[in-house]
This record gives C-alpha cells, structure tokens and sequence, in this order.
C-alpha cells in the first residue's frame, strides 16, 4: 500500500487537506489523518493531489502525406505521463477494405505492446453506407462508445450533412456520441483551388484558405443538425470565438451539445504562419486572431467549453535531420516535405506534454480558472463525457488511483527539454511556467518521479468504455 500524505486534494467541486491510501490499481481510503500499518508513505508536504489527467484526443502514429506522426503510443504516451496525463484517446482511421472492427483491431494492434498508460479509442466514420451502419453497433462490444465525423476534407473524410445526420440518429438509439470536425469543406476546397491557381503556397495560405467564418457557420450547422436528430454532439478542436458563441448559444436552446478546446488556440495566431518556422504552426483548424484567443479563453472561464485536449499530431519540423530518443538517433520525414507546397504540410502539433502545464501557469496562475476548474476541463469532464467515470477522473474510493502529485510553485523556462514528445521542436520554447507534476502515478504505479521515468512499453491498458451520454 501506498499513503500520500498532507496533500491538498483537488476535485472539480471542492478543495480540502487529505491524505490518500493506495491500495494496488485503487484508491482505498481518502481522509485527514489516515494512518496504515506497512504502508509506503510519500509525505507531499502540501502540495496539490490531482487525479491524472484524460486527453481525449491525440493522434499517434497517424500516416499522413507520405509519412506519420512522429509520436507512437509509446513515447507519446510517455510525453503525456510527463505532463501530467495518465489517459489518452486516439482515433481508428477507417479502412474501407476491413471495415470498423477491422479498423479497430489495426489499431489496437499498433498500440497495445507500446502502450505506456490507459487509452481508448474513437471511431472515425468517414465513409457511409449500409454494411457500415450495420457494424456501427459491434463497436460496443469493443468499448468504442463514440464516433467521429468530419464536414472537411471532402473525397476523403467528409460526409454529407444528410450522412452526419443518420449517423447522429443511429448514435442516439444505441447510446452513443458523435464528434464532429466543424469546417466547411467546399469552401476550403474552392479556395485552396483558387490559392494554388495564383501561386499562393506559402505555409500563411493555409490559414487563408480556412477561413474562420467557415467553422464558425459549421459549429452552428452541426448541432443544428443535432437538434434534428435529437441527439447530443460533442465539436472537437475548437478554434475560433464566434464557434463558442455558436456552441453557447445551441446549449442555451436546450441542445445537447459540448465542446473542447486546445493549447494552441489560446496562446497562438494565425501571424505564427509569417514566421520563417511558420510550418510548425500548421495544423487544422488553423490558429486564428487575437480576439479568438481571448473568446475562448472566456469560454474556459465561463465552462461554455467543458474539455481542454490537445489534438496531439506531432510531427518533425526537420524531419532529414535525427533526433536522441532514448538513445537512439531517429529522424521522420516531417513538415519539410510541405516546402514550397502549404497542401503538402503535414497538418498537426505537438501538445499532449504540454497541455496541463501551460493550462495551470497562465489559467490557474492567472486567476483566469480556478484549480478545480481545472481539474473538470483536464481530467473529470472528459471522464464524466466519455464513459471513463467513477474509475478515471476523480481521486474517490474505488477509483483507479491515478494520481498526480503537482507542484504549484516550481519555476522553469520550459522548452522541448521537458516535453518528452518525440519531435525536434516545442511551441512554448522559453515560456515561463510556474507549477509542475512532480509525481504521477498510474492505478497505483509510480510512472514520474520527478525527472525520471519508470513507466515501461505494454503496461497501458485499452479501456472499454460504458454507453450513455453524461451531457456536462
């Protein structure tokens, strides 16, 4: 057993001074003044006890444009223990040729040997017809409870709205979630067309040609459609204020609508695609103003936004040049082979490391949020949402004992020399940061223990999730 010691406990209600007993994968006993005769005792002299933190969405190991990202759900898994983060949640790209539990068992190949802490999966539904509707259900049996559609990327990824529908109508009937990828993709497409007929490819065309009108109007086209299936949604990366104006107003409507949000939308604009490293800031939806920062760190504030994830999708901003990972020199094609050509830039960040420190630093730290709303938008509302809870998302008895020990008052410069993330470069290169994990426990297993790590490949588990929407 393991007893952690004068702790301030920090949930999404409440604060308190308590201590908390380990007892193998779970929380046994959580109180003042526990006491247990042989327990190992980590006496964390008040600092904060969270539970660890849930990124429910992370692309790892996703080809893309002729290479992959360049995290596995080994190292980035590692990178978010790190951070913090003791569950993530990747999507099953959909193979046409295997079908959805074809899909998934791909993936859950690719993952479960490396896997470093607990993850699941989301279901990406870009193709619709009647063998898939009818397989749709089989995903329950694998504890996939959420699927993901997308209104960009047409030819490849996007379906129709009449498609997003049906699809929203079917989730509904088996307890299901839909998230949806919020941008008008025939306006991309006309005006990505449009760009390259001009000669326009610089990296700033990418944001230019995605303009944030288009996810704005998607936001409210979605739970529109929602609303006519009668079913909840749940908008992933969202990137502009007016789309928090538009999720605000749909759940103001009585819509059962959610959304998130992520670090590069609060601490980045669109001018990151006029630096000369501009190719590192690419992704989609692209970073937008001033002022969209500022809505959505309201949002935050306000919960209008119910989860902080990151959309983790690294990749090399170098890639002909290696890198040390664990002793070894690894190099992955990355952002260089978009030179010259903004289409061909591979769309992604990195973030999964980094997501809870910059959040408590310039959230928490700035009074912006509160630690327990911090607690809900990083780890509780993604359990709550996502079938993971009472066992993921809150330090309670019965709970895995996921547990991060956070030090509100360390001080650093922080850079690509914390992140872990298997990549050549950080976004927050050289951005103070006050407050740092610490310790980061995983069902009762130490993974962090301050600098070093002492996690291993293969000792994550896959987590089948519970249907039934919990609309936050």
């Amino acid at each position: 057993m393991i007893l952690i010691k004068n702790g301030k406990v920090i949930s999404a209600e409440k604060s308190v001074m308590a201590d908390v007993l380990i007892d193998g994968e779970k929380v046994k006993a959580v109180g003042p003044g526990l006491d247990h005769v042989g327990a190992e005792i980590i006496d964390v002299g008040g600092k904060l006890v969270m539970p660890g933190g849930i990124d429910p969405h992370t692309h790892l190991d996703l080809p893309m444009f002729g290479t992959v990202s360049s995290d596995d759900h080994y190292t980035g898994h590692k990178a978010a223990a790190f951070g913090g983060t003791t569950t993530v949640m990747d999507f099953v790209p959909l193979d046409k040729e295997l079908g959805l539990i074809g899909s998934v068992n791909k993936w859950r190949h690719k993952a479960d040997e490396k896997a470093a802490i607990d993850f699941s999966f989301h279901m990406n539904i870009t193709h619709l017809d009647d063998q898939i509707s009818a397989e749709i259900p089989k995903l329950l049996d694998e504890g996939i409870t959420t699927l993901k559609v997308f209104s960009a990327y047409n030819d490849r990824l996007r379906l129709d709205d009449g498609e997003i529908y049906k699809v929203l109508r079917q989730a509904k009937e088996l307890g299901m979630l839909v998230m949806l990828h919020a941008e008008n993709g025939d306006i991309i497409e006309t005006m990505v067309s449009e760009a390259l007929s001009a000669g326009h490819t610089d990296p700033i065309w990418h944001a230019k040609t995605r303009p944030g009108w288009g996810a704005v109007e998607a936001v409210l086209r979605g739970t529109a459609i929602a609303a006519q299936a009668e079913a909840p949604l749940y908008i992933v990366h969202m990137n502009t204020g007016g789309g928090a104006d538009m999720l605000k107003y749909a759940r103001e409507k009585g819509i059962l609508a959610m959304g998130e949000t992520c670090p590069q939308y609060l601490f980045f604009t669109e001018d990151e695609y006029l630096r000369e490293d501009s190719s590192k800031w690419v992704c989609s939806p692209p970073m937008r103003g001033k002022s969209d920062n500022e809505r959505l760190w309201q949002a935050l504030e306000n919960d209008e936004i119910q989860v902080f994830s990151t959309d983790h999708c690294p990749f090399f901003y170098d890639g002909t040049k290696s890198i040390s990972y664990e002793g070894e020199d690894i190099a992955i094609p990355g952002k260089e082979l978009g030179d010259g050509d903004f289409t061909k830039i591979p769309n992604g960040l990195p973030g999964v490391g980094d997501r809870m420190i910059m959040l408590w630093t310039y959230g928490v730290g700035t009074g912006r949020i509160s630690e327990n709303q911090f607690v809900a938008l990083t780890s509780t509302n993604a359990a709550r949402i996502f079938g993971l809870h009472p066992d993921k998302g809150e330090i309670r008895v019965g709970a895995d004992a996921d547990i991060l020990i956070w030090d509100p008052e360390r001080e650093l410069d922080y850079g690509i020399e914390y992140s872990h993330q298997r990549t050549d470069h950080n976004l927050y290169e050289g951005m103070k940061v006050r407050g740092f994990p610490e310790k980061v426990f995983l069902r009762g297993r130490l993974l962090v223990d301050g600098d070093d790590w002492k996690g291993a490949r293969g000792s994550g588990k896959f987590l089948k999730r519970k249907r039934g929407v919990e609309f936050i």
